[in-house]
């Protein structure tokens, strides 16, 4: 039996074959979010990267899970672009939220608590079988706290401003060869700005020791679990993590969690692992 599995972010996305319960190949492709992107562009990312990839391979089964993968008519669209694109039976193909890839991969069949802090992020209460309870994360411009999109939004927004430590606008001006208003033009006139500002995290990581990155990350991460994943019963449960973020930053994101009161569990980079024994056990 073979069966086709992709975790996919606003980044990129994770596709992973398995024969007979046995992972045969890894892809990786440039992410796909139905709720930010067309129809024709996820289609030609497909033909254009997954495809070759893959040859003429067929499947007994796919399962995609993605961002923006949680409205009916999203999945909708997904479902009919993958059965034309991939040769699989209709019938044979899952649909799911990168949020219930996260919980079947922390949690398996048990119950807890499932965050996201990749690009974007996300929480969940999951009995086990579902997602019971969901705070919406509304997005990098009203929400996704702690996540790369929201870090690179504070980060700019804060050396644009003069709040950040003295010499740190300049380095960081350098080192991505930008001007304030190519960064304006990025976020206010181009698109997929969230994939932008995410990308600047590997400036924040090397500069962790810097007090204001490490006080502005610490901050973002009190913000995500107070008002995310502190309003389920997380008094009785572990709070488990999927995400580049999340496993990057994980010292800073475990001194947060020790401020505000919570108990954290696994910390992993991706779900893959977890949802590959999901769906071979």
């Amino acid at each position: 039996m073979k069966i086709l599995i992709a975790d996919s972010g606003s980044t990129k996305t994770d596709w992973c074959v398995l024969h007979n319960g046995v992972r045969v190949q890894e892809i990786r492709t440039r992410g796909i979010n139905p709720y930010m992107q067309t129809a024709d562009e996820i289609g030609n990312e497909i033909a254009a990267d997954l495809l070759p990839a893959l040859g003429m391979t067929s499947f007994d089964a796919v399962y995609f899970y993605g961002a923006g993968c949680a409205y009916p008519d999203k999945i909708t669209g997904m479902h009919h672009l993958l059965s034309a694109r991939l040769p699989v039976s209709p019938a044979c193909i899952e649909i799911g939220s990168d949020m219930l890839a996260a919980a079947r991969s922390l949690c398996g069949r048990g119950a807890g608590i499932a965050c996201i802090l990749g690009t974007g992020s996300n929480s969940c209460f999951y009995d086990g079988a579902h997602i019971t309870d969901n705070i919406s994360p509304l997005g990098y411009i009203l929400g996704d706290e702690g996540s790369g999109a929201y870090l690179g939004k504070r980060l700019v927004g804060d050396l644009l401003k003069n709040q950040a430590t003295p010499g740190l606008r300049e380095l960081f001006l350098t080192r991505y060869d930008l001007q304030p208003g190519d960064i304006i033009e990025r976020v206010y006139r181009q698109p997929l700005a969230n994939r932008f500002l995410a990308g600047f995290t590997p400036f924040l990581a090397e500069h962790i020791e810097d007090p204001y990155v490490h006080g502005m990350i610490l901050s973002s991460f009190k913000q995500f679990l107070l008002r995310n994943p502190m309003q389920y019963d997380y008094r009785q449960h572990r709070i488990h993590f999927v995400g580049s973020i999340a496993y990057h930053f994980q010292q800073v994101l475990q001194a947060a969690a020790h401020i505000v009161g919570a108990q954290l569990g696994q910390i992993v980079q991706s779900p893959i692992e977890g949802l590959v024994q999901y769906h071979t056990t």
